[in-house]
């Protein structure tokens, strides 16, 4: 196959204002796709959804214009989480999704990411054919072909339908209170409607995005404002999505922050005692080790991946299994939805601990977290990250580490596929030790950049 030359593991992302993140460019590959579509389906359509960081109006237009001059209708749904653009290109039966957003980063980023037709990531091949058509000439179609917009003033409703429809509907939300953080971002009008509609009392924090303060000191990624709330409230828990709505993290009534390895465990718990597990769950190499050893008390099968959301939904679908995840509250719920939801993914957690009766606290005690340590080693953007981490200097540096660990332990060094990052893990018994093992490690690395 082909090397991809814009697209990553999750779309195209950058610096906005800067290569390939600028109007000029997102305006040519609006009308590449829809080249690519119009070609297979003469009457296309097309929706476009974004978060909340104030380029998304610029990358709006330019794609509309984009899709417009390749014929292709366009459906315009305004600010979005990203599964609910999974969700309604859907149900209304479009071509593809279109999702304006750079997820968990600061708003000076942005990106742009596809859905197929079915609500799931678009295949490597038509994301190749996409690039390949960018390549060629723009033209316009004819005047009396040019695709027309329309705004669906009713998707935000549909989508909080939707979402409340993955949880029985006997289950009683009212004795809830929830802390919910909504980073600023795309769920800030749609997280608090399904949590009160199901009856939960709802604090809300997070829900007045400006365009600037996206993920800003809040959401999955900075969880301390969540934590605080929930102490000085008293509340049940607190639930804390990233800026495009795909990922959550949640803290339990003590102030514990509960990541995507024990939010997955405990939906896994639930669905096997209930009998609604399907084979086993999928994690990446970045999942704790806690999580497979918890699972393996369960006797539920669990298998790693690399780290993407699009390696855990290949996984998954290749063994006919419905649940897997990310530590960083990235969690797929095939059973419910075709790509990963942080609303469904917390409306899972919720309805295992009303139906067990137990609180997030409890509920989330089958599981014993073995120390980690991640560091984030920032790179030149020029600097091939792959070649660095291969490099004999850091080689021989990963095989003294295992040497400590001596099989009690993991250590993983992964280039960041979004960001100018090498990201340092290292795992085992004793948090000093690896905690001093990730620093030499994360010096190293950082010494050897450039």
């Amino acid at each position: 196959m082909m090397s991809r030359r814009y697209f990553g593991t999750d779309g195209i992302r950058g610096r906005v204002g800067q290569p390939p993140i600028t109007a000029e460019f997102v305006l040519k590959l609006g009308w590449a796709v829809g080249r690519v579509f119009a070609r297979q389906h003469p009457d296309a359509k097309v929706l476009i959804g974004k978060d909340t960081r104030i380029s998304g109006y610029m990358f709006e237009s330019a794609l509309e214009a984009g899709l417009s001059a390749a014929g292709v209708d366009i459906g315009l749904l305004g600010p979005m989480p990203t599964p609910a653009i999974a969700y309604l290109t859907r149900t209304f039966k479009a071509r593809a999704g279109v999702v304006i957003s750079a997820s968990h980063n600061p708003y000076y980023d942005n990106g742009i990411k596809f859905f197929s037709r079915q609500g799931t990531k678009l295949p490597d091949e038509v994301e190749l054919v996409i690039e390949q058509q960018i390549d060629e000439p723009m033209v316009t179609v004819a005047p009396d072909q040019l695709g027309k917009a329309f705004r669906i003033s009713d998707a935000a409703g549909r989508y909080v339908e939707f979402c409340k429809s993955t949880v029985p509907s006997a289950l009683d939300f009212d004795r809830l209170t929830l802390v919910v953080d909504c980073a600023h971002g795309a769920t800030y009008h749609v997280a608090t409607e399904v949590f009160s509609e199901l009856g939960a009392r709802v604090i809300e924090l997070g829900t007045s995005p400006d365009g600037l303060n996206i993920n800003q000191g809040c959401g999955s990624t900075h969880p301390e404002a969540l934590r605080q709330r929930v102490l000085s409230e008293g509340a049940d828990l607190g639930i804390a999505f990233d800026g495009d709505g795909d990922r959550v993290i949640m803290v339990d009534h003590t102030g514990e922050i509960v990541d995507g390895d024990e939010l997955l465990y405990i939906i896994a718990a639930d669905q096997a005692r209930s009998g609604r597990l399907i084979g086993g769950v999928v994690g990446t190499k970045m999942s704790n080790l806690g999580l497979e050893l918890a699972l393996e008390e369960l006797r539920i099968p669990f298998a790693r991946t690399d780290v993407g959301d699009r390696y855990v939904t290949q996984a998954l679908g290749e063994r006919g299994w419905q649940l897997g995840g990310e530590s960083s509250g990235h969690i797929l719920c095939l059973a419910a939805t075709t790509t990963g939801d942080g609303i469904v993914s917390a409306l899972q957690v919720l309805a295992a601990m009303i139906s067990s009766d137990r609180t997030l606290h409890e509920i989330k005690q089958g599981m014993c977290k073995l120390p980690q340590v991640m560091i984030n080693v920032q790179v030149d953007a020029m600097v091939d990250r792959r070649a660095l981490c291969a490099s004999e200097p850091i080689r021989a540096a990963e095989r003294q580490i295992m040497q400590r660990l001596a099989g009690r332990g993991r250590l993983l060094l992964r280039p960041s596929g979004t960001e100018p990052l090498i990201r340092v893990m290292v795992e085992g018994e004793d948090a000093a030790m690896i905690s001093q093992l990730a620093q030499e490690l994360a010096a190293l690395v950082g010494g050897s950049n450039g």
